[in-house]
C-alpha cells in the first residue's frame, strides 16, 4: 500500500499493524473516500497553472463525489 494511502486510512480508523487483527476495528469508509478525493483534487490543482478552468474542474469533481470543498 502507498504510504500516503496508509496515512489517509489511519485517519479513518485503519490499524496498519499486520501482527494484530481486530475484527471490531472501525473503519470510516465514507471518510476515507472523501480524503482520497480531496487529495487527488489538491494534487491535480497543485500541478496545473492556476486558472478559472482548473477551479471549475476541481469544483466539479467535489460535486460529483458529494465532497465539501
Amino acid at each position: 500500500m502507498n504510504e500516503r494511502i496508509k496515512q489517509l486510512a489511519e485517519q479513518c480508523g485503519f490499524k496498519s499493524n499486520p501482527d494484530i487483527y481486530d475484527r471490531n476495528q472501525s473503519f470510516d469508509i465514507p471518510k476515507f473516500a472523501e480524503l482520497i478525493v480531496k487529495e487527488c483534487v489538491r494534487e491535480f490543482v497543485r500541478k496545473q497553472p492556476v486558472s478559472v478552468n482548473v477551479s471549475n474542474r476541481a469544483r466539479h469533481v467535489f460535486k460529483h463525489f458529494g465532497v465539501e470543498e
